[in-house]
């Protein structure tokens, strides 16, 4: 009888292990509940209080480095992005992501003196409540090694549609439109005028990425994270047009673990030396480390 007992409270007890072995990950994401600490990109970093103001999400941070002696992701190449059922990725670098909200008096993300992170992030405008399962958090700047495939995205074409035997995921785009910085935009008709394509400009890129769910679990645990999309080239904030500070020149591909299929629908923005941001523009699929916090 006491063997049967000890057989069974090993079998719960791993059984507790293996459910929180899967919590950790989605989709090679670091995964805690909110309000825990994970450690990614050499931060140990919490993400608590989730709450809504207006259409935006609200949450707290509050990280230090892992270890102060080892290199960690600059504060400034943080983003941090929603996790759900969304349409649309909604992602903003946590610094300086709630200067532009109205009505909001909060203390947003900060880094004081580089040894620290700490303040709120806000994300948004969303007004599909129920979507939202977490916050998700990773680095541009970081690249898992031998993860890399990039392609051109010339307008007025983008991005051929990528073979799934090259990253795992097929991505091509919906849409391109491009404007000259001084609001002018242009067409294909452009292409044929010498003075259309002198000083700066930008380019708005509609990309989907597509894959198997299962596929993209595996390809992904093995790979030690998930995949972003990467636009070039790029400016620092505000950039040329609020569209490229809204959507960014970079996205996390970390839809909803429980959907069968991975569909994301981005928009990302190329934009500086108009010859450089339009008809030389890059977009790159890049294995990255995430982490996320979900609400459940």
């Amino acid at each position: 009888m006491r063997t049967f007992i000890a057989l069974v409270a090993t079998l719960t007890l791993c059984a507790g292990c293996s459910n929180s072995a899967v919590r950790q990950q989605v989709y090679g994401a670091q995964t805690a509940r909110l309000g825990e600490s994970s450690a990614v990109l050499g931060w140990n970093i919490s993400v608590s209080n989730l709450r809504w103001q207006d259409d935006y999400v609200l949450v707290d941070v509050d990280a230090a480095p892992t270890d102060p002696a080892k290199p960690h992701a600059d504060a400034r190449d943080v983003r941090f992005g929603l996790y759900g059922a969304l349409a649309h990725p909604m992602e903003a670098a946590g610094i300086g992501s709630c200067d532009n909200v109205k009505n909001t008096v909060v203390q947003g993300l900060s880094a004081p003196g580089g040894a620290r992170l700490t303040g709120t992030v806000c994300l948004g405008p969303l007004q599909d409540r129920s979507a939202v399962r977490g916050v998700y958090m990773y680095s541009p700047r970081d690249r898992i090694a031998d993860t890399v495939a990039a392609y051109p995205a010339a307008f007025p074409v983008g991005v051929l549609p990528t073979k799934q035997n090259d990253t795992g995921l097929v991505v091509k785009t919906t849409s391109v439109a491009a404007w000259r910085a001084d609001g002018t935009q242009l067409t294909e008709a452009s292409l044929g005028d010498p003075n259309a394509f002198s000083g700066d400009g930008y380019m708005l890129l509609g990309l989907d990425a597509d894959t198997i769910a299962a596929k993209y679990h595996d390809d992904s645990q093995a790979r030690g994270g998930p995949m972003m999309l990467l636009a070039t080239p790029t400016l620092p904030p505000p950039g040329l047009s609020p569209a490229c500070a809204a959507y960014g020149s970079s996205v996390l591909i970390l839809p909803e673990a429980s959907l069968d299929a991975v569909h994301v629908s981005a928009s990302l923005c190329t934009q500086g030396e108009i010859n450089q941001a339009l008809l030389y523009a890059t977009v790159s699929i890049v294995g990255t480390h995430a982490a996320l916090w979900t609400t459940q």
